[in-house]
């Protein structure tokens, strides 16, 4: 264990789960590493899910990165711990307790929960929980699978407790690079110019005496399976990459594109994946989360550089990525989120955004968040982060879920996440629709005419059509009627009603 805790003074501030977690205490605030499930801490979670499930009373707001794992939101939520939660989750247990009003849950964008925190809009952070492959000499922190929004909770949190995973390889070391940009009026520009621009340390920066306890455990992360390229997936990404050749031909984009960011999921694994097979060479990425199709393209020799704050692969995904890290390290960055989904650098970048929507109205409106609009899904994530600075914003989406019975192209969202004016380019497994330039009316013909399934398209055309003999010309509507699409379904569970 010398080589994971090298700082030889710690030594006495190991001990077990269980002892850790009779650290956290009822009311507390507590923020912890973990971003899309990666790199969450699990033993002490667990252990006081326990200490709660055999009577005692403990309620936390709790901060991550973004989702985590089964060990951390899932056990939590089911003893009844969590009262306040932010700013992403993707856990079934912690979704049911939003949805059902046990916990009180705030949907932020990525980029601006380290500068809440950091600006103390969000009170004090009691104790920062941290997987770790190991702490330096100097007491400070290297970070597992994920950086996310470690650094600003090891640097505002009363007391850190580090767990060190053994399962997670001390070849991560390297991967990492932390930058700590000031508070206003002191903050300077952030000084990244390439995605493969390094800028910062390659630990948490952290000091033992700020270390309350250090826990020892070998629980891997509980990764995610991603679903088959379908059929699709496939159409749409044929899709995008034709859109991108058409760019390249017309001067608008450089033939190595610009820097890529993805979303999270299987869509957006595929997507991505179908650059393996492009023409597109010498790429860079700048994203916030590493899938399985980024190791696709690194080992066709695509990608140059992909700078992220975590790497999420599925279990197939998380072997490979282990067998071959040396290989990995020398292609990845793993930056602190505030950077990787910092506005002013996507702009630098000139970065293309592709996320994937739930439903896209025919002017542009994207819902990434809520089924029928209250039933949290997800969160918004990073999708804002970049789609509102991005040199070139793409949504993606099936034009149709739960066996075609329910259009995702609509005449209005149920919940709005980016506006029109963020939206340029919509694709589904139909078409893609360039909105660039387009009125609110012309913007609805594209969409309908070449994102829609057809068996909807006649119902959104006719919608478009009567909405304009109504008294607004300039973005149509006839409120009753866009809103009892979604009425529809919740009713009778179908849209083929007219």
């Amino acid at each position: 264990m010398d080589n994971r805790i090298r700082n030889k003074g710690l030594a006495g501030k190991v001990c077990s789960a269980e002892e850790a977690a009779n650290l956290i205490k009822d009311g507390m605030t507590v923020g912890t590493s973990g971003f899309t499930p990666s790199g969450y801490p699990k033993a002490v979670p667990l252990a006081l899910a326990d200490r709660v499930n055999r009577g005692e009373k403990v309620q936390i707001t709790l901060l991550t990165g973004a989702s985590v794992g089964d060990e951390l939101d899932g056990a939590l939520a089911k003893a009844g711990v969590i009262k306040k939660r932010l700013p992403y989750q993707t856990e079934k247990h912690i979704r049911d307790c939003i949805n059902r009003g046990e916990c009180q849950y705030i949907d932020m964008h990525l980029s601006h929960t380290p500068q809440y925190v950091r600006y103390g809009f969000l009170g004090k952070i009691d104790y920062a929980i941290v997987e770790a492959v190991a702490i330096t000499e100097d007491g400070h922190i290297i970070p597992s699978t994920s950086v996310g929004n470690s650094p600003v909770f090891v640097e505002m949190a009363e007391r850190v407790i580090v767990e060190i995973n053994t399962s997670q390889p001390l070849d991560l070391e390297g991967i990492h690079d932390i930058y700590t940009p000031k508070n206003p009026p002191n903050r300077e520009p952030i000084p990244i110019s390439r995605p493969d621009d390094r800028i910062g340390t390659p630990y948490i920066p952290c000091g033992p005496e700020k270390i309350a306890a250090i826990v020892i455990t070998d629980i891997r992360d509980n990764v995610r399976p991603l679903g088959p390229i379908d059929d699709v997936s496939r159409k749409i990404s044929g899709h995008l990459i034709a859109f991108f050749e058409d760019e390249v031909k017309v001067g608008r984009l450089p033939r190595n594109l610009l820097p890529l960011q993805s979303g999270v999921g299987s869509v957006a694994n595929a997507v991505l994946g179908g650059l393996v097979e492009s023409r597109f060479e010498n790429l860079y990425c700048y994203t916030e989360v590493i899938q399985d199709s980024m190791f696709d393209l690194i080992d066709a020799g695509k990608v140059l550089m992909a700078s992220s704050t975590s790497i999420t692969p599925s279990e197939e995904g998380l072997v490979r990525l282990y067998d071959n890290i040396e290989h990995y390290r020398k292609k990845i960055i793993l930056r602190p989120q505030e950077i990787s989904n910092n506005p002013e650098v996507a702009r630098r970048l000139g970065v293309i955004s592709m996320n994937t929507a739930m439903e896209v109205d025919i002017y542009g409106n994207v819902n990434s968040t809520h089924v029928m609009g209250t039933r949290m899904m997800n969160g918004i994530g990073g999708s804002g982060d970049f789609t509102r600075n991005a040199l070139l914003s793409v949504f993606t989406t099936a034009s149709t879920a739960k066996g075609g019975d329910i259009s995702c192209i609509v005449p209005m969202v149920s919940h709005h996440d980016h506006t029109e004016h963020d939206v340029m380019v919509v694709v589904t497994e139909q078409g893609l629709a360039d909105l660039r330039g387009a009125s609110p009316v012309e913007r609805a013909r594209k969409i309908i005419q070449n994102c829609a399934h057809p068996q909807y398209r006649d119902m959104l055309t006719d919608y478009l059509e009567r909405a304009l003999h109504a008294q607004g010309k300039h973005t149509p509507h006839i409120l009753n009627e866009a809103l009892s699409w979604h009425q529809r379904f919740i009713e009778t569970g179908t849209m083929k009603i007219k």
